[in-house]
């Protein structure tokens, strides 16, 4: 026999939205990863001094009076 083509399925709103999510975050994991390899350039972490200057030494100071 011969094979006929299986009728397409026609995505819903929502399956629609979840692909397209699907391919942008697939597409954002590549470029990050294409980025890291080279092991050059910049930090790739985006946090940057995290507990402040620590140079500093903190002072405590009680209040005066009443």
């Amino acid at each position: 026999m011969a094979e006929s083509p299986e009728p397409e399925v026609s995505e819903t709103p929502e399956d629609e939205m979840k692909r397209k999510f699907r391919e942008a975050l697939e597409r954002k994991r590549g470029q990050q990863a294409a980025g890291g390899a080279g092991g050059r350039g910049g930090d790739p972490s985006k946090i940057h001094g995290t507990h402040g200057p620590a140079a500093n030494k903190r002072s405590f100071r009680r209040k005066s009076g009443g």
